[in-house]
């Protein structure tokens, strides 16, 4: 499917607020991890591992795209970034085409 110039640019005005809210629940997550009993080394050391790990994830860096946008939608829901509801404002056609992939 051929992505819309108003989809494309709705997505490119939303990506940045749904990645800054993604961000600020990983931050409670680590407040959570610093909060706890265990020695400070080891609060550090999951620290450093998780950021590691979540620093890849498509909710903190997403290389926009056109041609793979309906795709990153798919991957940002199914990895808990946004719902289908973050959608609502899409086209009709971008819309199904999410809802045949997820469906897969």
């Amino acid at each position: 499917m051929e992505v819309s110039k108003s989809d494309w640019k709705l997505f490119r005005a939303r990506i940045g607020d749904w990645q800054e809210a993604y961000m600020e629940r990983l931050v409670k997550e680590y407040m959570d991890l610093l909060d706890g009993v265990e020695n400070a080394s080891d609060k550090f050391w999951k620290l450093e591992e998780r950021i590691k790990k979540d620093k890849k994830h498509p909710g903190v860096r997403l290389e926009l795209n056109k041609g793979n946008m309906i795709f990153d939608i798919v991957t940002l829901i199914n990895s808990g970034v946004i719902t289908t509801a973050d959608v609502a404002d899409f086209s009709d056609e971008l819309k199904e085409s999410v809802d045949f992939i997820l469906r897969r």
